[in-house]
């Protein structure tokens, strides 16, 4: 088992037989293989600017988020409809939640009334068995 990470972005014989086989099937996929290999290491610097660029845009351009948690579409007669729409999700939501912790509830109480009636009927066994031996005990 190797226990180093075998596609890293470094001259490994794995990568180097990835790069010979990209050449081999397509050129842009040896290509992309080869940068991979020379650059890999700056992918999370690259996909940090790139994340940074996408949110200076989507804030320069009015798609920032509400405080809602929802975008902007840029037609308040949607946006009115949307949000009377997840209004009237959340409280069916809700609802569901009540039901379900009424139902919770309910089998809660049935299994209590199940144990409730096999405690008894254990007992009740247990008298009809003292008194039919006499009546004595062992206590621990």
């Amino acid at each position: 088992m190797v226990s180093s990470y075998a596609l890293r972005p470094a001259f490994t014989p794995l990568t180097i037989v990835l790069m010979v086989i990209g050449f081999i099937v397509a050129w842009p996929l040896g290509l992309l293989m080869l940068a991979y290999i020379l650059w890999g290491e700056r992918i999370p610097e690259i996909r940090r600017h790139f994340d940074s660029v996408k949110r200076d845009w989507s804030a320069e351009s009015g798609c920032g988020r509400r405080s809602r948690g929802t975008s902007h579409s840029g037609n308040s007669a949607f946006d009115d409809y949307r949000a009377a729409e997840l209004k009237r999700l959340d409280e069916e939501r809700r609802k569901l939640e009540e039901e379900r912790r009424q139902f919770e509830q309910y089998v809660h109480d049935l299994r209590r009334a199940r144990d409730k009636e096999e405690f008894d009927r254990f007992m009740a066994d247990r008298a009809e068995r003292m008194r039919k031996s006499g009546g004595e005990t062992i206590d621990l």
